[in-house]
């Protein structure tokens, strides 16, 4: 069980200057396209905008067209029910407000902005944003208190053509009942069989207690209580919300209600929920104490009285957040991708089982890095998806969107639900279109057998689990299979299930031959047979290596466990070297996929090498899809200043002219005239057709720094060093790799076999 007590703290000072430095505010508005020359500005503004004003004029639908509006969202308060702090005025509202536009962009790409409407009176306030909600793709009303919500959001949607979706309401309660889905699964019971308390009957606890009948739950099976007590059928003063969700009860009382009961929802306040109702509940209780900052009552005193309970809380200090965060940012997406005219109830249904499906799959690296380390695993205290879980972007979107399209509230259907997925990926991640085009290369190919050397690692068997479920191929663990079985089971992972394949290199019946093999290939290099029969038996690496050397194996990834230059020289000892040997990095940043090299193997190229790494690094350019434009960098341009590695560089351009090679080059220069053709005037004998793609470096220095800085700064993503240039295909990851980065490893070491077995 996780320590409960590991709080993360910070100061009303610290808040305050996160707040206002280093400028005030959480957001701001940056333009998407060129303001850089006087055409830009005329198809911008004056004269060139009225040709779009026109359209929209003559159909306003346009708008999703030539405007930004099918990507914004407005979040709108008027600051009556601020967090768990009350009625604050609509300015004290505008740091939650802004706050939440910086989690819609974050989390999902979509545009957003805040607005605080001064009032307190629901017509007022449905009068002002019916004016003006033509503006945006969908609306999310936040921090509005009950009752007044319900009837503002009803309204509004039925006088809007838009989505209009009021967080503190439907956000909890699909978050929640996702929660509850798998909770009922880990403790054995049924929904319909549930017999479900809720504490507090406001906005939230009304639209959660209605999710989740929607999605199961039997009304019959309900009590759901007030400030005065149980709300029964006939209780005189409730209001038409209230008494939708009555139910006919003996109950009168909290504590009469618990007794016997499967769950209790908690959206009340500190205290609500003490320790001898919780003893009182049926076996495997499911408690969702919610209340912000302070639960109904704390895991510890759950804990106390109950070993066997299940529980969620709204704070991020213990397991199991009920984080809205998880469900407007890709409700939204989904809706304005399919331009929907509301939220209904199937979306939001379809968003919470869609939850509950994710959190049952393994759960990535980043997520642990999020949580300092800590491993998760779906079971009592993982039943919510971490926001942190870089597959949500594209994972809860398309059941959104779908409801949407089966229920008839879309506008604009998705035809291509698989292409929309990887789109939804290139959102956040801008290596998603070249590993979804690489990937489906792996996979139309014949089925490629990888060796994943250090198996017994559970990021390594995580990473082979990863890899044979997304069908790229058919992974081979190296190690002892008691281990890796016992390692796989604590993450979770079945592997009777997968039917991946292991080796023991100590017991395999393939040691004899493997043997012979590389002795005959060592023995003139002052190895004995009895040193060879000591790798085959003990090293994985040369194991693996032989293996795939062999050909009962096509391709090896590893360096887990071990630094790059001793796996390499292992690696080595078996496998040779069929053309130079490079180490290329993919760099892909603002829309623009670059190839660094070399940033593995030569520290300082001569002339010779350097060509021959530009040959390498276009020819493996080539394989991936892309025409090579190699560009030498350096400090100097073309001879200025004067210097021996510069002089290096254009001895490099000379062998390539003498070579007659049939892609693009040119150097030396700086980066900057390398990525952007439009300063190259001084330089009419440039031979660059456009920006170059392949850089290649003077030195491997010069290389690694340049793209871990890049890394570091932000904006960019940086896959590798690839290995490239070996006989066989092998990938060496770096040490404590992640899963993810394992799976890419593998794939282009699959993908790079293919593309060789088709030359």
């Amino acid at each position: 069980m996780p320590d409960l007590t590991d709080k993360q703290t910070f100061s009303d000072q610290d808040a305050l200057d996160f707040h206002r430095f280093p400028a005030p505010g959480k957001i701001s508005m940056a333009p998407i396209k060129p303001m850089a020359t006087q055409r830009d500005l005329s198809l911008a503004y004056s004269p060139g905008v009225a040709v779009p004003v026109l359209a929209i004029a003559a159909d306003v639908d346009k708008a999703y067209d030539y405007t930004s509006k099918g990507n914004l969202v407005a979040v709108i308060s008027n600051g009556t029910a601020i967090l768990g702090l009350g009625n604050l005025g609509h300015m004290a509202s505008k740091p939650v407000m802004e706050g939440k536009a910086v989690l819609f962009k974050r989390f999902a790409d979509v545009d957003s902005f805040d607005i605080e409407v001064k009032t307190t009176d629901p017509d007022e306030f449905i009068t002002v944003v019916k004016n003006i909600g033509d503006t945006w793709g969908g609306i999310n009303l936040e921090d509005i208190k009950s009752p007044e919500c319900f009837e503002i959001e009803s309204q509004l949607q039925d006088l809007l053509d838009i989505p209009v979706f009021h967080d503190d309401q439907h956000g909890t309660a699909i978050i929640s009942t996702a929660g509850l889905i798998n909770a009922a699964h880990i403790a054995g019971k049924k929904l319909e069989d549930l017999k479900v308390v809720l504490v507090g009957a406001g906005a939230a606890g009304l639209s959660s207690i209605g999710l989740m009948k929607a999605a199961g739950v039997r009304a019959e099976n309900t009590v759901i209580l007030d400030r005065d007590g149980v709300v029964y059928r006939g209780r005189p003063n409730i209001d038409q919300w209230k008494a939708a969700h009555a139910t006919d009860t003996p109950h009168r009382t909290l504590e009469e209600a618990m007794v016997g009961a499967d769950v209790v929802l908690g959206l009340a306040a500190k205290g609500a929920i003490t320790k001898e109702m919780v003893a009182s509940m049926a076996p495997n209780p499911i408690i969702f104490a919610m209340a912000n900052p302070d639960p109904e009552i704390t895991p510890e005193d759950v804990r106390s009285v109950r070993s066997d309970a299940i529980i969620a809380t709204g704070r991020s200090d213990y397991p199991n957040q009920v984080n809205n965060v998880l469900g407007f940012p890709y409700i939204f997406r989904g809706a304005l991708d399919v331009r929907a005219r509301r939220v209904n109830h199937e979306m939001k249904v379809a968003c919470a089982e869609a939850l509950a499906a994710l959190a049952r799959e393994d759960v990535p690296d980043e997520v642990a890095a999020a949580y300092r380390g800590r491993k998760l695993k779906f079971g009592p205290d993982y039943i919510i998806p971490s926001p942190f879980d870089p597959r949500l972007i594209w994972f809860i979107p398309p059941f959104v969107a779908q409801a949407a399209m089966d229920t008839g509230v879309a506008r604009q259907p998705i035809e291509d639900m698989d292409a929309y997925r990887v789109s939804l990926r290139q959102r956040l991640d801008p290596s998603a279109a070249l590993m979804q085009n690489i990937s489906g290369a792996v996979r139309a190919a014949p089925n490629k057998r990888v060796v994943f050397a250090e198996g017994e690692e559970t990021a390594v068997i995580r990473a082979a689990w990863g890899f044979k479920q997304a069908e790229l191929g058919t992974p081979i663990l190296l190690g002892r299979e008691e281990l890796i079985r016992k390692n796989a089971a604590e993450a979770g992972l079945n592997f009777d299930e997968m039917g991946i394949e292991i080796i023991n290199a100590r017991i395999s019946h393939q040691n004899e031959e493997y043997t012979d093999w590389l002795y005959a290939k060592l023995q003139r290099r002052g190895y004995l047979r009895r040193d060879v029969q000591r790798m085959i038996n003990q090293d994985r690496n040369y194991f693996g290596a032989t293996m795939i050397a062999r050909g009962q194996a096509d391709a090896m990834v590893t360096g887990v466990t071990r630094n790059f230059n001793m796996v390499l020289k292992e690696v080595r000892r078996v496998l040779d070297v069929k053309e130079r040997m490079i180490g290329l990095s993919i760099l892909l940043a603002k829309g623009r996929t670059l190839f660094v090299a070399d940033t593995s193997i030569h520290e300082l190229p001569n002339a010779e090498e350097l060509a021959e790494i530009a040959i390498q690094a276009a020819a493996t350019v080539r394989k991936l899809g892309k025409t090579p434009r190699v560009a030498f960098l350096s400090y100097s341009t073309f001879g200025n200043p004067p210097g021996d590695r510069g002089e290096k560089v254009r001895e490099a351009i000379r062998i390539l002219d003498s070579k007659g090679v049939d892609f693009e080059y040119e150097g030396e220069m700086p980066p900057e005239l390398a990525l952007d053709p439009e300063l190259r005037g001084r330089y009419p004998f440039m031979r660059l057709t456009g920006h170059a793609n392949v850089l290649v470096m003077p030195a491997i220095h010069s290389a690694a720094i340049s793209t871990r800085l890049v890394q570091s700064l932000g904006g960019a993503t940086v896959i590798g060093p690839l290995l490239v240039g070996l006989e066989k295909s092998v990938q060496i990851v770096s040490l404590g790799a992640s899963v993810s980065e394992i799976i890419t490893a593998a794939t282009f070491a699959a993908y790079e076999e293919g593309a060789e077995g088709e030359e």
